[in-house]
């Protein structure tokens, strides 16, 4: 099941490292403006985030074999269509079904490793998860950089066809039956809220380009006050409903768990923020071609890899913060030659640095996985995948909108200086994670005692 899991991943993280890479080559291609062509990367994650609160549910009610094969096929029909894309806009839609598919695949496989590990096992599981999953941040820019450089970009969601079908034909043969279905009803109040909640604050942060003029001022503004007053209704209306919520937020009584979520909004800004920034950084300012700019970016990935490798036994043993510090001051370190990137700077000492940012990242982010889940009862975890994910997605919107408008209103050297200032809110923000291990103070079939007090 593992192998069959990890085959499905790397389609979708593949496919995201792939598009990084390709932007700038899109741009050009399809005549479209910055702040339009981050869509591309924006409408993905933000359909990702609107389908992760699915998983938990769907999960339960159809079990979660049904639901891998769904998210595949929804997955390869976006890929097939995305390659047919005829302008910037078809592109962006077609991103966003495939999206669908995506969202589900990440959380799916997470649900799934959490569930077969056990609380004890977390991190070494996260570990083997987290090092197979960097062959395709590896990979992606550099397969990427041939095909656009070659066939062109279609086929960067062409490719994404083999895997998937691979994938599809394991999931058939091994992918064991499920147990007991639930028969919770969903939330669709509350699933029509949130995404449109998030969608409506990314116009309006996307709306701060640098430009000027009433109408401009005017939709940002408008954005805002809608996308504020949904997120409260939303709010609102989970509270009413507690457990039958989309996502519980009785969740959050939990310090682990919410410390956790913090983090995890904060990295999905200070990874996928970049992660937007410096393909465009390589191929405009260094003047790389897109597969130059792919092997530049790959020394991040080996970092991150090696970190996953190295920390995954510690994570379930030490207490989260003190790893997350040490590996986000490592990340603030190794972002620091970025912020301070002049003509003269070689690459080779860029690359070192994208090197120790890799693995301060790495270092950093397998904890806080582990910690999501740690002192949860087993019932708690698959809302806890959806919640964390759609958390951490949300993260990656804000992060890839706000560095395509930093960009677009003052060029490459305040955006590097942004990503460090991002980095530096990372490590910050890990001081609300456990200071100390938490022993589960229950066997696995009961709760443990932070949700017994609860209601």
């Amino acid at each position: 099941m593992t192998v069959t899991l990890l085959t499905g991943a790397i389609a979708a993280l593949l496919d995201t490292t792939i598009v990084a890479v390709a932007l700038d080559g899109l741009r050009r291609e399809l005549g479209a403006a910055v702040t339009v062509i981050q869509w591309v990367t924006t409408a993905y994650v933000l359909a990702m985030a609107a389908v992760i609160p699915l998983v938990g549910w769907s999960a339960a009610r159809f079990g979660v074999r049904a639901m891998w094969l769904t998210s595949l096929g929804l997955f390869l029909l976006g890929s097939v269509l995305c390659g047919a894309a005829w302008s910037a806009g078809s592109l962006i839609a077609f991103r966003a079904l495939q999206g669908l598919g995506g969202g589900m695949i990440l959380p799916l496989t997470q649900l799934a490793m959490a569930r077969a590990a056990g609380p004890d096992r977390l991190g070494r599981a996260m570990g083997v998860v987290g090092l197979v999953g960097q062959l395709a941040p590896v990979s992606g820019p550099l397969l990427g950089g041939l095909l656009i450089d070659g066939p062109g970009w279609r086929w960067i969601f062409f490719v994404n066809v083999p895997i998937v079908l691979a994938s599809t034909a394991m999931a058939l043969r091994w992918f064991p039956s499920d147990g007991e279905r639930s028969d919770r009803p969903l939330d669709r109040v509350g699933l029509a809220l949130l995404p449109a909640a998030v969608v409506a604050l990314l116009y309006a942060l996307s709306g701060l380009d640098g430009g000027s003029g009433a109408s401009i001022q005017a939709d940002t503004v408008t954005g805002a006050a809608v996308g504020g007053v949904l997120l409260a209704a939303f709010i609102l209306h989970s509270a009413r409903r507690g457990g039958a919520s989309l996502i519980d937020l009785r969740l959050f009584a939990d310090h682990s768990f919410r410390g956790s979520a913090l983090m995890m909004f904060v990295l999905g800004v200070t990874t996928w923020g970049p992660m937007f920034l410096l393909p465009l950084y390589y191929q405009r300012v260094r003047g790389l071609s897109a597969f130059d700019a792919g092997l530049v970016l790959a020394p991040q990935s080996v970092g991150l890899a090696l970190a996953f490798l190295l920390a995954g036994r510690y994570a379930d043993r030490l207490p989260p913060r003190p790893l997350v510090l040490a590996g986000m001051a490592v990340a603030v370190a190794g972002t620091v030659p970025f912020a301070f990137a002049g003509a003269d700077t070689g690459t080779t000492l860029l690359g070192a640095a994208l090197l120790v940012r890799g693995i301060g990242f790495g270092v950093g982010s397998l904890p806080v996985a582990v910690a999501l889940y740690k002192t949860l009862r087993p019932a708690d975890i698959p809302g806890a995948t959806s919640a964390g994910n759609v958390i951490q997605r949300v993260g990656a919107g804000t992060g890839t909108a706000l560095m395509a408008v930093v960009l677009q209103a003052s060029g490459f050297a305040p955006a590097l200086t942004w990503m460090l200032a991002l980095t530096a809110v990372g490590l910050a923000a890990a001081v609300f994670l456990p200071g100390r291990t938490r022993s589960r103070s229950a066997p696995l079939d009961e709760p443990s005692a932070t949700h017994a007090a609860r209601p």
